[in-house]
């Protein structure tokens, strides 16, 4: 992961992603009690934003800066058009060494973050470590797939992955009973281009947090 790279094409006019949010997000997470929500790796906000407006106290991190510029300026817009103050926390940092308050938060976000798989490991154990006692995960990316059977996303294969990855990445997590697998799997995402409607494949995976499961992890765990 290159912030300047980052930063360089979030520097453009256009929009890098979407406005709306991540169709899984609003799937997944429509109709939950809000809570306190981290978003991990938030760009323009899209995601953070909708939580908010669903009532969720958002902290949103992103290692580009030019992204949460934008982030907060359409956060800031969309509140004062609509009368409706948006708790957001908008934190810089680098995810491979951001360290979240453990045990904080009723969900934890991350979407369309690729790394190699020793990094994406360490990540998602710090996930778990900040989820309060039912709180819930929630991983959505590229499928490993979408490179042969899909359209867009990430071209290099070391980076992709799916959702029994993410099972393997959180095994003793998962077979400890301190995580419930309530999801995981490959699913389609139509994606509309100038010839028309194509299908990208995400790898979805969410789990809760054991709500009798209280205190921290240390690193590693």
């Amino acid at each position: 992961m290159d912030a300047t790279t980052w930063n360089e094409r979030y520097s453009q006019a256009e929009p890098v992603w979407p406005k709306s949010p991540n169709k899984w997000v609003v799937n997944e997470m429509g109709g939950h009690v809000p809570g306190v929500a981290l978003d991990l790796g938030c760009g323009e906000g899209r995601n953070s934003i909708w939580l908010a407006n669903q009532g969720w106290r958002v902290t949103a991190v992103d290692f580009a800066l030019n992204a949460l510029d934008r982030a907060r300026e359409r956060a800031r817009s969309e509140s004062a058009e609509s009368g409706v103050e948006l708790h957001i926390s908008w934190v810089q940092a680098d995810l491979t060494r951001y360290e979240a308050a453990p045990g904080r938060y009723d969900l934890v976000l991350l979407t369309y973050v690729h790394l190699l798989d020793f990094e994406r490991r360490e990540l998602l154990r710090n996930c778990v470590r900040a989820l309060a006692p039912g709180g819930t995960l929630l991983v959505v990316g590229h499928d490993t797939t979408n490179l042969t059977d899909g359209t867009g996303g990430p071209q290099d294969p070391a980076v992709l992955f799916s959702g029994q990855d993410i099972e393997g990445d959180l095994q003793d997590h998962l077979r400890s009973g301190t995580l419930v697998l309530e999801r995981s799997g490959r699913v389609a995402r139509e994606v509309e281009t100038e010839d028309g409607p194509v299908v990208a494949w995400d790898a979805l995976f969410r789990a809760k947090r054991r709500p009798d499961v209280a205190g921290g992890f240390s690193f590693g765990s």
